[in-house]
């Protein structure tokens, strides 16, 4: 026969259960007033990024439960090449999840080929019926966007293909940005160099555009072609600059003939063509030194031939163009000195047939090509650039031989 208990043994156990816990903290919390701190990855719901599935149906198949349904449709898309063979892609339309259904195994997440599911740490999801838990693309997608990042690779671990491609093609794509913006700078430069205040009127004279401003015909061809709503909007709203800007330089021509006649008068800067291979080998090499790519070295280095050469030649046709701004210079001299001449005393009055064949302007001078220093340091001083400075100090001094020569000739 078995042995019972004492009575009351089994009360006293509970009691001492009591006891024991009476003094701890509840394991327990007033959810929803308290809500306790989850891990990251804690695997809540599952969420859908759209954008990466590509309609193959291998988490369908292998959902034991069958709560996942997805429905798509087929678009032909153009050849790539030309003469290539049309193709046809899977277009997502429909991706649902019965959450009433589905046991949380996972089993879809791992399948999925392309990581177009993930396990998100979202659980406040519940509805007071069962049709509200069967979730469309839409809600899922919101979950995607609280999936955590991957965690950081080891030391000396290689990242994934994939990964490795798109940062080389970012790289790419961020050197060839800074590229154009060298060549754009290195224009602009040149533009002020040229034409003094033009560049700043061609920059206000840029239109604005707007978000949503397309053209709307190269838009229309680009999706045609195939090409993703990104790249098509991308060119769409370049070609739109593009002709606004040949529209509104067309009406500034139009409406600014008399200015573009005085501009076409004036000599301009000589323009420098730059063949194929013409580059500053210095910057060149100093740019392959600093690490730039090849592609962006020989920009800039193309860049900067283009800026010496322009300044050499115009440095040449400013030297051969100083001999005739200092003839016009003294003759302007001289005829200055004639008026002054003309305001005479008496005595000048009564010797005008004299005077009329002895003005500064007949008076030949040797050794035109001299200097009056004391003219020249003083413009110099006075911040004037130094074809100006030479000009003038060489008007002063032919105006000074020729008045040197006048009085002489007075004496005798």
């Amino acid at each position: 026969m078995a042995a019972t208990s004492p009575p009351g043994t089994g009360l006293l156990k509970g009691l001492g259960v009591t006891v024991k816990h009476l003094f701890r903290r509840p394991s327990t919390l007033m959810y929803p007033y308290e809500r306790d701190d989850l891990a990251p990855r804690t695997r809540g719901v599952i969420a859908l990024m759209d954008e990466n599935c590509t309609v193959c149906m291998l988490c369908a198949r292998e959902c034991p439960d069958w709560c996942i349904y997805i429905e798509s449709h087929k678009e032909t898309v153009p050849p790539a090449k030309e003469g290539g063979r049309a193709r046809t892609r899977n277009v997502l339309d429909r991706f649902a999840i019965d959450f009433s259904l589905c046991m949380y195994c996972g089993i879809c997440v791992e399948v999925c080929p392309f990581d177009a599911l993930w396990w998100s740490p979202e659980f406040e999801y519940s509805e007071y019926n069962m049709e509200g838990l069967l979730h469309e693309m839409e809600k899922l997608r919101e979950w995607a966007d609280t999936v955590p990042a991957p965690p950081p690779l080891d030391d000396g671990a290689q990242p994934p293909a994939e990964v490795a491609d798109a940062i080389e093609k970012a790289e790419k794509e961020r050197e060839l940005a800074e590229a154009k913006a060298a060549e754009q700078a290195q224009a602009e430069e040149q533009g002020a160099d040229a034409g003094g205040g033009a560049p700043a009127a061609a920059k206000a004279a840029e239109p604005k555009v707007e978000a949503g401003q397309i053209d709307q015909e190269t838009y229309d061809q680009l999706i045609a072609e195939g090409k993703s709503e990104r790249m098509a909007r991308s060119k769409a709203k370049a070609a739109y600059v593009k002709k606004e800007k040949a529209r509104l330089k067309a009406e500034a021509d139009a409406a600014g003939g008399d200015e573009a006649a005085e501009q076409a008068a004036a000599p301009k800067p000589a323009e420098v063509h730059v063949e194929a291979g013409q580059i500053d080998q210095e910057t060149y090499d100093q740019l392959i030194a600093e690490g730039k790519t090849e592609r962006m070295a020989r920009a800039k280095a193309k860049a900067a031939y283009v800026k010496k050469e322009k300044a050499r030649l115009r440095a040449e046709a400013e030297g051969q163009a100083e001999g005739g701004d200092a003839a016009a210079s003294a003759d302007a001299a001289a005829s200055d000195d004639s008026e002054q001449a003309s305001d005479g005393g008496a005595q000048a009055a009564a010797d005008a047939p004299a005077q009329e064949a002895r003005k500064l302007g007949d008076v030949q001078v040797e050794g035109a090509g001299e200097i009056d220093q004391e003219v020249y340091d003083q413009l110099i001083a006075e911040g004037k650039n130094e074809r100006i400075a030479r000009s003038k100090a060489k008007a002063a001094w032919v105006k000074k031989r020729k008045q040197e020569q006048l009085d002489q000739e007075g004496d005798a």
